[in-house]
């Protein structure tokens, strides 16, 4: 049972609507969460989901560092790693495409990598959000550039996909 989800991002209006924070961005769009009473905790943002007793998490250590956010959330919850979803970029799915799994490699994503070392596992859910490949740009580059008008104008269909994954999950957890 998912207790714990944590949406991938980097702080700082510098990276708020880039393909990195595309995990914050579908968390945002839950309706719950802007009614959501966030507080700084683990050096995240955290807010419980009213009536699910399931708790949000923004860590706030920058991508490649989430893991130490979401250990310290694991730990002082008494949860598991089966028990947390992350919601995360993935530039091996086409701009839009979005999937869930439980485990499963890690891609090369330094934020799951840091998540994996930190809690001890890769057993954990994905909601897995897709932002594509740039043949043109340096892969940094690409996650970490803003999306473009083509993407910016379906961006909003993309999150709803996203938020309609995330309560798939939490129900059938």
């Amino acid at each position: 049972m998912i207790r714990l989800i944590a949406a991938l991002g980097n702080p700082g209006t510098a990276y708020r609507r880039t393909r990195h924070n595309i995990g914050w961005m579908v968390l945002d769009h839950l309706p719950e969460a802007a009614h959501a009473s966030w507080k700084q905790k683990f050096n995240s943002l955290t807010a419980s989901l009213p009536g699910e007793g399931v708790i949000l998490l923004k860590p706030r250590t920058y991508m490649n560092k989430s893991g130490i956010s979401v250990a310290a959330a694991l730990t002082y919850y008494s949860l598991t790693p089966d028990q947390l979803a992350v919601i995360h970029d993935d530039t091996e799915l086409s701009f839009g495409e979005a999937v869930t799994r439980f485990s499963g490699g890690l891609k090369g994503h330094q934020g799951l990598r840091s998540i994996a070392q930190e809690v001890g596992s890769q057993e954990f859910y994905h909601i897995a959000m897709g932002i594509g490949r740039s043949q043109r740009k340096p892969l940094s580059s690409h996650v970490l550039g803003r999306f473009s008008p083509l993407e910016e104008a379906q961006l909003e269909d993309v999150l709803d996909r996203g938020v309609t994954l995330l309560r798939d999950l939490l129900a059938q957890s």
